[in-house]
């Protein structure tokens, strides 16, 4: 069996690299989304008319996208989340349509 002795500076770099992974975790985690279809309303007009999505309603869209598959399946919810015009919506922000 071979021992090869670790440097100082081999070590420093783990380190570093640990500390890094670690931080990017946390703000990970930290940036987490509250799924709330509240935060939605903004598309509300876009979504029973044919008007385009507004700036603001897109950024929310944008933001509860990792909600929508939820908002999919809860049965008060599903009809207008799986509508024509939501679908409309989330193309007109640049957005696919969740396939959950």
């Amino acid at each position: 069996m071979m021992i090869k002795k670790v440097g100082g500076c081999s070590i420093m770099v783990v380190v570093v690299v640990a500390a890094a992974l670690l931080l990017v975790e946390v703000s990970t985690f930290a940036e987490a989304v509250t799924c709330n279809p509240v935060e939605l309303s903004p598309c509300l007009g876009s979504i029973t008319s044919s008007s385009p999505p507004s700036s603001t309603c897109c950024q929310k869209v944008k933001e509860q996208r990792p909600c929508l598959c939820g908002y999919l399946k809860n049965p008060s919810l599903g009809q207008y989340v799986n509508s024509p015009a939501a679908r409309r919506v989330a193309s007109a922000c640049g957005l696919p349509y969740p396939t959950c």
